[in-house]
């Protein structure tokens, strides 16, 4: 199979080999090959400091930073299963009634048999997997389409959440899983002082510095890997820019949680998880599956990939951090109601949209998806601080998801026009 689609050990997507007939070529095809992969994070900047200028600095404030990850970590989850299956072609309806049946299963194990939460949260897990391992088989063995079957098991589940809930909400839940859903991290090494900021958790500032470290050296490796394979890389001072951005941002990120009440748990959770499915992707060999069938089912095919059992995984992958999001937001509500995970698979969907998987699959990382949670996080949290009404929350969201998808048909038709 050809480099165009097969994804390489280092990079998340195939990269465009840099075009060589001139400095001005060179130039042209790197900026805009720039302006794809970037413009998520530039389109994240400029919203952060709209709505900041809006609320006059409110947004930023530590305690609604923390709101912001804390409201939004079940969709952040789901996005990162959902950006996977959208990469390998397909998509996933069901999320929302997963999250619901999941938090009911859990619910009714914690409350109403008293099982403990680490083996109630063992066999919610298991549940979500097998209601994965479901839609897989009839998606990936069977053949029908992931619209159609997800599409029913978005009915399906909700059916079964109002059987198991009877039509009535369950809780309250066991503190370690309120906990997980809405506490922070204790004051582990005290507190150091930060001149006019006050004090900051020193714990949490250490975590961060560990963050930028690793983020600082996966990069550094993934370059050096670019350019074994001769593909194209920003000039170092662009690069170096890049890091010293990133790292600004998760520093200061980490010192306003620091002077709050230190990190929250989901969102050291939402970082291994992160770390870990960037891995799988960018680095193991499914990844580089999922990527191959997405791009060019029929090369992948060819080139030996057993696409059914890979599709079939992706959605047990799929249920199980379903199930996951269920626990967390019931555990954030105190109980499981038949309500639950309403227009998830919307939000979810979003996301990845926004954080720049394409719809014809084959493109899309991990990093994005959850930038995507968090702009429509942004915009929710923002709009709703200057007290925009609830229409104009989703229509200014419908806009920006129609814009991001936009801009991707655009940077396609740019980019095979160049070509030829």
């Amino acid at each position: 199979m050809s480099s165009s689609v097969t994804p390489t050990e280092t990079g998340a997507e195939p990269e465009p080999a840099e075009v060589r007939p001139g400095r001005r070529g060179r130039l042209s095809g790197r900026l805009s090959l720039n302006v794809r992969q970037s413009g998520i994070y530039v389109a994240f900047a400029l919203i952060v400091v709209l709505f900041s200028m809006l609320t006059d600095g409110a947004l930023l404030e530590p305690q609604n930073i923390s709101n912001i990850i804390v409201q939004n970590s079940y969709i952040l989850i789901l996005s990162i299963g959902m950006i996977i299956i959208i990469i390998a072609g397909h998509i996933d309806l069901s999320v929302g009634s997963v999250v619901a049946v999941t938090g009911a299963i859990a619910a009714v194990l914690m409350v109403n048999y008293g099982l403990p939460w680490p083996l109630a949260l063992l066999i919610t897990l298991v549940a979500g997997g097998l209601i994965g391992a479901w839609q897989g088989f009839w998606i990936a063995y069977f053949g029908i389409p992931a619209f159609i079957v997800t599409l029913a098991g978005m009915l399906l589940f909700r059916a079964l959440t109002l059987t198991v809930l009877g039509n009535q909400g369950i809780g309250p839940f066991p503190d370690p899983v309120r906990t997980l859903s809405n506490g922070f991290t204790d004051g582990y090494l005290g507190n150091v002082g930060l001149g006019p900021l006050g004090g900051a958790d020193l714990f949490s500032l250490l975590v961060g510095l560990a963050t930028v470290a690793c983020i600082a050296a996966t990069q550094w490796r993934a370059r050096a890997a670019r350019l074994r394979y001769r593909q194209s890389v920003d000039p170092l001072p662009v690069f170096l820019l890049k890091i010293v951005l990133a790292a600004a941002v998760v520093i200061a990120v980490v010192v306003q949680l620091a002077r709050f009440k230190n990190l929250p748990w989901v969102l050291i959770l939402l970082a291994l998880l992160v770390l870990a499915y960037s891995l799988v992707t960018s680095r193991a060999v499914t990844g580089r599956q999922i990527y191959a069938i997405g791009g060019n089912l029929q090369a992948a095919i060819l080139s030996g990939v057993k696409v059914k059992s890979v599709v079939f995984w992706i959605f047990v992958n799929m249920g199980v951090l379903g199930a996951l999001a269920g626990v967390i937001f019931a555990g954030r509500l105190n109980q499981a109601g038949p309500t639950a995970g309403n227009a998830f698979e919307l939000d979810a969907i979003a996301a990845a949209f926004i954080g720049g998987a394409a719809v014809q699959g084959g493109v899309g990382k991990v990093v994005g998806a959850i930038t995507g949670g968090l702009i429509m996080g942004v915009i929710n949290n923002g709009m709703s601080l200057i007290g925009s009404p609830s229409e104009r929350v989703m229509l200014v969201k419908g806009a920006v998801l129609l814009a991001a998808v936009a801009f991707d048909v655009w940077t396609k038709r740019r980019a095979g026009a160049a070509t030829h």
